[in-house]
C-alpha cells in the first residue's frame, strides 16, 4: 500500500507502528514501537494520570477523521489527524491551499468534476477538525451534516447511474427496434416490387388475352357476316329458281 497522497486536512507526523523483518516467523506478533525508557533500578513509577481533555479531543477527532495507515518497505505507518489548536490565519491558509490545489489539479469551475469535489470534501473535513478542537459538540454535529450530505450525494449518484443504465437500455432497445423496422421496411419494399412485377405480368397477360378475344370476336363477326351473305345469296338463288319453275305454269 502506497503512502497516502497530500491532503488539505492537517495531520501529525507519521508514526512507525510495526516493523517486519525477514527472520520473523508467520506467527510472530508485530513489533510495537514505543518510547524507550532507561532500565533503572528503583521504585515503580506511579500509574498514568487520567486522560486530559486534549486526549479526549484526539479520540473524537479519530472518530470523525480516522487515522491513515499504510505500509512502506515492510513497515506499517499510522498518521493521526492533528489536534493542534487553530487560529484565524489557519483558515486563510486553508483557503489559499484550496485555491492552489484547484489550480494545480486543473479542476473544472462548473459542472461535475471529481477533482473539485474531492478537494472541497477535504476542505470541509479540515474545517470540521478545526471546529472540533474548539467545540467537540459542534464538530460532531458537523459530522452528522457531512455524513448526511454524503449519503444524499451517494443516493443521487445511484439514481444517476440507474437512470443512465435505463437510458442506455432504452437506447439499445430503440436501435434494435429501428434496425428491425428498417429490415421490415426493406422486406416489404422487396415484396412490393415482386407484387408489382407479378401485377405487370398479369396485366400484360390480360391485355394479350383481351387482344386475342377481340381478334377472335372480329373473326367470328366477319365469319358470321360472310355466312349471312352466303345464305342470302343462296336464298336469293333458290328464290329465283323457284320463280323460274313457277313462271312457265302461268
Amino acid at each position: 500500500m502506497n503512502p497516502p497522497s497530500d491532503s488539505l486536512v492537517k495531520y501529525d507526523t507519521p508514526v512507525l507502528v510495526t516493523k517486519n523483518t525477514d527472520k520473523k516467523s508467520s506467527k510472530a506478533r508485530p513489533l510495537k514501537v514505543s518510547p524507550q525508557q532507561p532500565a533503572v533500578s528503583g521504585p515503580v513509577p506511579p500509574p498514568p494520570k487520567p486522560q486530559s481533555p486534549s486526549g479526549e479531543t484526539q479520540e473524537i477527532l479519530n472518530v470523525i477523521l480516522p487515522p491513515r495507515e499504510w505500509t512502506e518497505n515492510n513497515q506499517r505507518w499510522v498518521q493521526q489527524v492533528s489536534s493542534a489548536p487553530c487560529r484565524g490565519r489557519d483558515v486563510v491558509r486553508l483557503q489559499e491551499q484550496l485555491d492552489l490545489k484547484l489550480q494545480q489539479r486543473q479542476a473544472r469551475e462548473t459542472g461535475l468534476c471529481p477533482v473539485r469535489r474531492e478537494l472541497y470534501s477535504q476542505c470541509f473535513d479540515e474545517l470540521i477538525r478545526q471546529v472540533t478542537i474548539n467545540c467537540a459538540e459542534r464538530g460532531l454535529l458537523l459530522l452528522r451534516v457531512r455524513d448526511e450530505s454524503r449519503m444524499t450525494e451517494a443516493a443521487y449518484q445511484t439514481l444517476y447511474k440507474s437512470g443512465m443504465a435505463f437510458a442506455l437500455r432504452k437506447t439499445l432497445l430503440a436501435e434494435q427496434e429501428k434496425s428491425d423496422t428498417d429490415k421490415r421496411i426493406s422486406d416489404l419494399e422487396n415484396e412490393k416490387k415482386d407484387l408489382v412485377k407479378q401485377l405487370n405480368e398479369i396485366m400484360a397477360k390480360r391485355e394479350a388475352a383481351e387482344k386475342q378475344a377481340d381478334e377472335r370476336r372480329q373473326a367470328d363477326d366477319k365469319k358470321r357476316t360472310q355466312e349471312i351473305q352466303f345464305f342470302k345469296r343462296m336464298n336469293q338463288q333458290l328464290k329465283d329458281q323457284l320463280e323460274e319453275i313457277i313462271s312457265p305454269k302461268k
